[in-house]
């Protein structure tokens, strides 16, 4: 076998193969003796079949079948020895015609696109912003008022105010403002705060049993009006409801004191409001260092893609997209979605790069950790108590799953990424509003 690789430029090469009967008689025959000995045909016993009819028969098809895995054993192993770095599988040349049927020799061209070449140098000289939450009175203040909200009561008041939950029915209204034969009708609760129209939400306040007001605009609220009301996205437009209020829920906030304190953190760990509260600074800082982590990871994510301006054989990279997916999606759906696709290929490729170089590696007991540690929160989380062999076989559960342990994987592989920027660059620590902080970017 003759196997020889050619480059075309620096991102995509050719490679040929060359099969010849010496390359694959062997294999060929010894298929043969195997089919022979299962092969079932009238007149025979089984594993009689003379060889001769077991090749006129099945031949073609058992030396497509064994060069075909020679191939890939040939291929897969001349690239893994030459240690080139390609992006995705070796695609069949197009016009590359083989006749099984009357060639002896045979062969095989493969595009292959490679990965782009890199070097990046992390250096202390560049700097970049680690933004974290301000936890301010205002903050803490709500994070409070969350907390007595959960472990509050459940009251039934007369008059209906800003953060109550409403049951009452929604009736469609014609143009003349009467209830609509065959309309919208149905019984349901509505949560004044969700509600985003100021108009709306105003009418919603102050109201008592049997009460009833219209609501209009309601496209203002659509993703809501959807959500408590099933309605097909355009039956909203122009559409007027009328709401009869049959009964209110508020809750009661639970009482700022000792058995408060007591059923949030246990008995006798928190003994004061201001204990509490420092508590709640302690747990919020905790609760957003990932968010801050992933923030950071984003920013330099976008800075080291601009710097390493990676190009990459798109041709190739489409064609390959689309042949493997083509049972599920079309070229166009290809042109449209490969920015998308190529931007996240271009971090991917950076991210091996950096883990590479800088030796960083994630050993099973490191994962096992991680998950028994997730799995201990969760039943902490739940105020549930759990034995080391429960926790020992959640995590065996979890660790069986393909798709759960690449996540487990891919999420050490980033804390230390980014451990490893920390310590590498320069960090200008700011502190940012909480709305500020989770504020989206404009589209």
């Amino acid at each position: 076998m003759n196997i020889v690789k050619e480059n075309i430029d620096d991102l995509n090469a050719v490679i040929k193969v060359k099969i010849s009967p010496e390359d694959y008689n062997e294999r060929y025959n010894t298929a043969l003796k195997r089919y022979q000995k299962k092969v079932d045909m009238p007149g025979f016993r089984p594993g009689k079949v003379p060889v001769d009819m077991v090749k006129k028969r099945f031949g073609k098809h058992i030396l497509v079948e064994e060069i075909n895995d020679m191939l890939s054993e040939s291929l897969h192993k001349y690239i893994a020895d030459n240690k080139i770095d390609i992006l995705g599988n070796p695609l069949p040349k197009d016009g590359n015609h083989i006749d099984f049927e009357h060639q002896t020799e045979f062969e095989f061209q493969y595009e292959l696109g490679l990965a782009p070449k890199m070097n990046i140098e992390l250096s202390p000289k560049e700097k970049y912003s680690y933004y974290t939450v301000k936890i301010d009175d205002a903050l803490v203040e709500k994070n409070v008022e969350y907390i007595r909200r959960n472990y509050g009561q459940v009251i039934h008041p007369e008059i209906s105010e800003e953060k109550d939950i409403l049951i009452g029915d929604f009736a469609e209204l014609d143009a003349q403002g009467n209830i609509l034969a065959g309309g919208v009708f149905k019984t349901t609760l509505i949560a004044i705060e969700k509600v985003t129209n100021d108009a709306n939400r105003k009418k919603l306040i102050g109201l008592k049993k049997d009460d009833k007001i219209v609501l209009t605009d309601l496209s203002d609220d659509a993703a809501y009006i959807f959500e408590i009301l099933e309605l097909p996205a355009d039956k909203l437009k122009g559409l007027s409801l009328q709401f009869t209020l049959k009964t209110l829920s508020r809750i009661a906030l639970a009482d700022l004191n000792q058995e408060l304190f007591d059923k949030v953190y246990g008995a006798g760990k928190v003994n004061s409001v201001e204990e509490f509260r420092n508590k709640i600074v302690e747990e919020i800082s905790i609760m957003h260092t990932s968010d801050s982590d992933r923030k950071f990871m984003n920013e330099i994510a976008e800075s080291l893609m601009k710097k390493t301006n990676l190009t990459l054989p798109e041709k190739f990279l489409k064609k390959f997209l689309y042949l493997t997916n083509k049972e599920k999606t079309s070229m166009e759906q290809v042109e449209k979605e490969y920015h998308s696709y190529s931007d996240a290929l271009k971090w991917q490729l950076i991210e091996n790069h950096l883990l590479k170089t800088n030796n960083i590696t994630v050993s099973n007991e490191e994962a096992e950790k991680y998950v028994s540690d997730l799995v201990k929160m969760n039943y902490a989380k739940r105020a549930m108590s759990a034995t080391e062999e429960q926790i020992k076989e959640q995590v065996k559960k979890v660790l069986s799953d393909e798709k759960q342990v690449r996540n487990t994987y891919d999420r050490l592989y980033d804390q230390k990424l980014i451990e490893l920027f920390k310590k590498t660059f320069t960090l200008e620590k700011k502190e940012l509003p909480f709305e500020e902080f989770f504020k989206k970017p404009n589209p």
